[in-house]
Order: C-alpha cells, then sequence, then structure tokens
C-alpha cells in the first residue's frame, strides 16, 4: 500500500548553506539530504513524505526544500516558512513548486507569528493558496492563546507532535484538554509523531499511549496523521523510524485504521496519488 511519512526535515550543506535567521543550529550527527530520506522511506516500504522546514539550519529559506521536491517525482511535497512580505511571485513559485501548507512555531521568536497583524497576512495568503496551516509549540499554554486565530482561520489545520504534552502532568492539563476540545469541536488534525519528544520511559514508548488514544478518540482515525521527524533533530536519545512506526502499530493495531492514517488522510491534505 501507498504510504505517507508526514514529518521530515533534509538539509544539504553542498546545495544550501545555513541561514542566518535559523531558530537553531543543526548538529552534524543531524543531517540528511532528502535523498538519504528517500531511501529510508523506501527501506521501510513508505512511498511518499512531507518535508516541514523547522526553522532550524535554514531559517525562513525554503530552497533546499524546493529542489528536493523538484527531484523527487512527485513523491515529496512541503511546508514552509512564509516570513512577512514575501513577494506574490514567491508564492506561486512555492505553489507550483510542491509546497502546500505553512508552519507556525508558536513558542520560536524568530519564526513567522501567527498572532497578529502579520498573522493575519499569512493566513489570508495560505486561503488564497490553498495551503494548510500547521502549528508547532512545546507548551500548551501557547495553543490555548492561538485557539481563537486557528478556529477562525477558514483553512484546514494541523497540530503538529501530538500537541507536546507534558507526560507528568496527565490527560487533565489544561493545555492537552484544550487541544482534545479542538479534535472534538472542528476539523483540524493531529500528527501522532513526536513521541521520542514526549516520552519519559523511552523506546517502545509505551508511556505515550494513552495520550495517543485520547487523540485518536477526540481527533477520530479520519484526522489522524502519523510523522516519523527524521532525522530527528534535537532528540534526547538515541531515535530511529522503526520503534516509531512500531509504536503506532501498537496504539492502531488495526491494517485498514493503519492505511487511512498513513494514506487516507495525508493524501488528502496535501494532494498525494498513488
Amino acid at each position: 500500500m501507498p504510504a505517507v511519512d508526514s514529518h521530515a526535515h533534509a538539509f544539504d550543506l553542498q546545495r544550501q548553506g545555513w541561514g542566518s535567521d535559523r531558530g537553531f543550529d543543526i548538529q552534524p550527527n543531524e543531517m540528511g539530504t532528502a535523498d538519504q530520506f528517500l531511501h529510508m522511506l523506501a527501506c521501510h516500504g513508505f512511498t511518499h513524505g512531507v518535508l516541514i522546514n523547522p526553522l532550524g539550519g535554514y531559517g525562513a529559506d525554503n530552497t533546499y526544500m524546493l529542489e528536493a521536491i523538484a527531484a523527487s517525482a512527485g513523491r515529496l511535497k512541503g511546508v514552509a516558512l512564509l516570513p512577512d512580505g514575501t513577494a506574490e511571485a514567491e508564492l506561486r513559485r512555492m505553489k507550483e513548486g510542491g509546497i502546500v501548507g505553512i508552519r507556525f512555531n508558536l513558542d520560536f521568536p524568530t519564526s513567522p507569528p501567527l498572532l497578529g497583524e502579520a498573522g493575519q497576512r499569512a493566513l489570508a495568503r495560505a486561503r488564497e493558496m490553498g495551503w494548510v496551516i500547521q502549528v508547532h509549540y512545546h507548551h500548551g499554554d501557547s495553543l490555548v492563546a492561538a485557539l481563537p486565530v486557528l478556529r477562525a482561520a477558514g483553512l484546514p489545520v494541523i497540530i503538529d507532535h501530538s500537541g507536546r504534552p507534558d507526560l507528568e502532568q496527565g490527560l487533565e492539563q489544561p493545555g492537552f484538554r484544550a487541544l482534545l476540545e479542538l479534535g472534538r469541536s472542528t476539523d483540524a488534525t493531529i500528527k501522532l509523531s513526536g513521541l521520542f519528544r514526549m516520552t519519559r520511559s523511552g523506546s517502545p514508548y509505551a508511556d505515550t499511549d494513552p495520550f495517543v488514544a485520547a487523540l485518536i478518540e477526540a481527533f477520530t482515525l479520519d484526522r489522524c496523521i502519523w510523522g516519523s521527524d527524521w532525522p530527528f533533530l534535537r532528540a534526547r536519545e538515541r531515535t530511529d523510524f522503526a520503534p516509531l512506526l512500531a509504536a503506532l502499530a501498537r496504539t492502531v493495531p488495526e491494517a485498514a485504521d493503519r492505511e487511512r492514517v498513513l494514506w487516507t488522510n495525508p493524501a488528502r491534505l496535501f494532494g498525494f496519488t498513488a
């Protein structure tokens, strides 16, 4: 079956140097090119992937991502950062080049903002382009503050990395409860990714299972997608693709349900065809 890894990053210093506006540095062990990513996907039976501009490394410059998508024969698409004031011609180039959405990092000061007038301009341009908006944050309070804007955006909303709950605070922590309510009351999508960022016990990430189960219940399997987060930037410990995929099989045990998460849903959101 076709399958999409809906969250990965790619870097190639021979193609593009680091950006002066980068949010953080990429370490040598975190490097991975688009060709290496495609090979890794093929090794695990995946057919497609979504590259995400993480703000680290290249900053808001999406050049290498666009090059990688163009060379992928339809196997890759991208979610970019959109600086305020981006020219209309560049927007068209991004859309034609396989960019399907823009990302907001709520807790990075150097990220293009979601809130305020600049955020409203970015959302208007996303509507014009027919893009999704993807939201990443480290603290649940950041989501709570952004909820009015997300609910009013009139765009498909994707929440990254399972909402990054603090497992020690349990299922009732306010930010996670707000995320679950977003899932129940809107058509937002949750990305079942980032388990290695949440876990306290490490692989096989069993301590994240109750949180993933709550997300699946709130968003339903029709609004869940999965991503590896390869090549695992800023991971606290060694992380690999297969254990993360095994954790998905544990929490979504039926093959037909995993097909929805790995193909049907991301193909609809990002415009992939088999």
